[in-house]
């Protein structure tokens, strides 16, 4: 949907050249016209989803929605940075809509306190990017099936206490441009030698080069055949978050909620089922996730939350802008080990 948006909106203004100026000269005009073109829908408004918002208008983005279905709670509130201390029993999209617009007046921000499972096909057919957080697992499939027959960008992140996870989705064919050093011909003249004659990189010049690459679904990414040998030599390279992610997923489509502190005996037990039970479907051992997971998987770490959407918002800017290299397709964060994993899945 971005490669279809009229050069007529993507005008630079005078003003925003000067508000954007800094990102104009680290990727470009033509990449914060597409930007600037584009409209984003964000899902969920707690700790992650805060710092998604944050991060995507700064950057510039034409128009953001905001949807949430949910009040705002102490808990909610404590998480995020956008929701006023006086807002409990508001709803959360709305109570973070003021000071969103503050970061940057010149984009559109909107909020919606719909519930997003109850939004029609075509309602996510006017983005160009669609962002879930706090959702089911059911939902994303579907909203990523939807959004891939007609070229809407999709992503999924989540904050599981020092866990996080990134996963994006753009589709078949995703265009991009990266910027490599130019590399200048040899010269032919007889005296100067084979070396001369070689291909060198000038480091003083640089040169815009088109790529293109393809991404898997979110439901393809998730129901690997683990019992399949290809993926079985793979497995040690597959880092533990991709079956906590499994069994929090698992959690929330059972239980309706994510694991909480103050049920923190009932839910661990919880999970130590669920895992027992979804590594035994994927034919793989529990002790693949170790028991002391349950330590570290409550509520939702604001330090993680900064960390994963910085990666998520730079992620999302890069599809929209389609400038430099994206990740494919998972990218997990685990703040005890203070270290992020990409994984790539295969494409569609």
């Amino acid at each position: 949907m971005i490669d279809t948006i009229e050069k007529e909106e993507n005008i630079i203004s005078e003003e925003e050249a000067a508000q954007y100026d800094r990102q104009i000269r680290l990727w470009g005009l033509d990449a914060q016209k597409r930007l600037r073109g584009s409209r984003v829908l964000l899902v969920g408004l707690r700790g992650l989803g805060a710092e998604v918002a944050k991060n995507l208008i700064l950057a510039g983005v034409k128009g953001l929605t905001l949807l949430d279905h949910e009040q705002v709670t102490e808990e909610s509130r404590r998480a995020q940075f956008l929701i006023p201390v006086d807002a409990d029993g508001q709803n959360q999209a709305q109570a973070s809509l003021e000071r969103a617009q503050l970061l940057n007046p010149m984009v559109e921000v909107k909020a919606d306190t719909d519930a997003v499972g109850s939004k029609p096909d075509d309602f996510f057919f006017q983005f160009d990017a669609v962002c879930l957080t706090r959702c089911s697992k059911d939902l994303m499939v579907r909203v990523d099936q939807l959004c891939a027959s007609r070229n809407i960008k999709v992503f999924c992140g989540d904050v599981f206490g020092y866990h996080g996870y990134m996963f994006s989705d753009l589709g078949q064919e995703h265009h991009y441009v990266e910027e490599k050093p130019k590399v200048v011909k040899g010269s032919n003249e007889a005296n100067d030698g084979p070396e001369a004659k070689k291909p060198k990189v000038d480091p003083n010049e640089t040169t815009m080069v088109k790529k293109t690459v393809s991404f898997c679904s979110f439901k393809a990414a998730l129901e690997v055949d683990w019992t399949n040998e290809k993926a079985k030599n793979n497995l040690k390279r597959i880092p533990v978050d991709y079956f906590l992610l499994q069994v929090l997923l698992k959690f929330r489509t059972d239980k309706g909620r994510d694991p909480q502190p103050d049920s923190f005996a009932e839910d661990s037990q919880l999970l130590l089922q669920i895992r027992d039970d979804v590594l035994e479907t994927m034919g793989l051992s529990s002790e693949l996730l170790p028991n002391t997971f349950v330590s570290y998987c409550f509520s939702e770490m604001a330090p993680v939350c900064a960390v994963v959407g910085g990666v998520l918002g730079q992620e999302l800017v890069k599809a929209l802008s389609q400038r430099d290299a994206p990740h494919r397709n998972f990218f997990f964060f685990d703040g005890l080990k203070g270290s992020g994993v990409v994984d790539y899945f295969g494409s569609k």
